[in-house]
């Protein structure tokens, strides 16, 4: 199937967006929202349809899970998005020169984003709703474990459009086939921007294969250094939110590592994980610490695999580290530059771990878990940005933007 025609109609529909009031979005947002609630049985039904398909084992199970509470999420994000402010015209920096020029910076949308993702329908409806407030027009390509979901969602978003008198072309699904993928990361002339959300495999494919510029986001290998001048109590919740919290999302905490003068708190720090039978794979100090403490079943020897792994399930390794050094150079070897964290009531330790880390986000004395966009006041999120290029960090209205010149004059000539 020749995609071309669909790309056209998505570079179309997003220039109908440019002048649309931003009044108007925000009420088709608003009831996009409602019609979620509304059809959340038709909604529930076909994702059931997904979820007799996927293993309950499988990490991505709990991705593509949806619940009545978890389209009321869906719906509230909506709503959220719906009253930030618009992202759009925005005068990023002003001035005159000295021949009378006044030259202006303004925010403008990229034009077409392409989003590739996988088990996780609850992207369908935050990437558009992001991507319609800030004049974008989007390119969906959900995975096939959830195409059924996907498809329910989107439908129901079109009919909205078309009852609004928008393009509904202003959003697009792509169907679930690998040709279908390819098409999209090749479409130079008519996508601005790819941003893929999942797995390092994934996020590898899109960047190797794409001739569009790509934003990297989603994978992430997460710390949490209790350091020797950590509080045990701050520590035992921290690591047992940051771990149990939600497990198949990317800023569960992956690897906890823990200074060797405070191995003897270890136990109190994971015991509130072996209430969700969190397996823990320890290296030999951390393993010697928890043998006869933390339940036998759930505690394993770690392996050099057990490093740098983004579990996505209820697993967890833990390191020990001789000095706040050998902290950092384990982070550094092993993290994806997503989140990381320190627990420490040393104010030196903290403001060196702050400094010297080099993730999107990074913490001090609190859960990896926040590293989301809604949590940090963005409305939503169209993904975690792991690079340095444009954005970092959780990606809301303003990371989704770009910006262009406007030069005005009165005859002037350049000499």
């Amino acid at each position: 199937m020749d995609l071309t025609p669909l790309f056209i109609n998505a570079i179309k529909a997003s220039r109908t967006l440019v002048s649309l009031d931003h009044a108007i979005i925000d009420k088709i947002l608003i009831e996009i929202s409602g019609e979620i609630i509304r059809n959340s049985g038709f909604i529930l039904g076909e994702n059931k349809k997904d979820l007799a398909l996927m293993e309950k084992t499988d990490p991505k199970y709990d991705r593509l899970l949806l619940t009545n509470d978890r389209l009321k999420g869906i719906a509230s994000v909506l709503e959220d998005v719906s009253k930030m402010p618009s992202p759009l015209g925005r005068i990023l920096k002003k001035y005159k020169r000295p021949d009378g020029l006044e030259i202006s910076k303004i925010s403008v949308p990229f034009g077409v984003v392409g989003v590739i993702y996988e088990a996780r329908p609850n992207v369908t409806s935050e990437v558009f709703s992001l991507c319609f407030k800030s004049g974008n027009a989007c390119i969906l390509k959900g995975g096939s474990d959830a195409i059924n979901t996907n498809t329910a969602i989107a439908g129901i978003i079109q009919d909205v459009l078309l009852k609004s008198g928008i393009d509904k072309n202003v959003l697009a699904l792509l169907p679930a086939g690998r040709d279908e993928t390819k098409q999209l990361l090749n479409a130079r002339d008519y996508v601005d921007l790819i941003i893929p959300r999942g797995s390092r495999d994934l996020i590898d494919f899109v960047r190797d294969n794409s001739s569009i510029p790509v934003i990297e986001t989603g994978a992430g290998i997460c710390h949490t250094y209790f350091d020797e001048f950590g509080d045990r109590e701050k520590g035992r919740k921290i690591v047992n939110n940051a771990k149990t919290r939600r497990v198949s999302v990317c800023n569960a905490l992956d690897c906890l590592v823990v200074h060797e003068k405070r191995l003897v708190d270890l136990f109190h720090l994971v015991e509130l994980c072996a209430d969700s039978s969190v397996i823990i794979y320890a290296d030999e100090k951390a393993y010697l610490a928890l043998d006869g403490k933390y339940p036998s079943g759930y505690l394993r020897k770690a392996t050099p695999e057990s490093f740098g792994t983004e579990f996505l399930s209820y697993k967890m390794a833990i390191k020990t580290a001789g000095s706040f050094e050998e902290a950092l150079s384990h982070i550094e070897k092993y993290g994806s530059k997503h989140s990381e964290a320190i627990i420490t009531d040393n104010a030196e330790r903290k403001t060196q771990f702050l400094r010297l880390v080099d993730a999107a986000a990074v913490y001090s004395n609190a859960s990896t878990a926040f590293t989301d966009g809604g949590e940090f006041g963005l409305g939503a999120e169209i993904g975690i940005s792991t690079q340095k290029l444009h954005a970092r960090g959780p990606m809301g209205l303003e990371e989704i933007t770009t910006y262009k010149w406007i030069i005005d004059g009165n005859g002037q000539i350049r000499k």
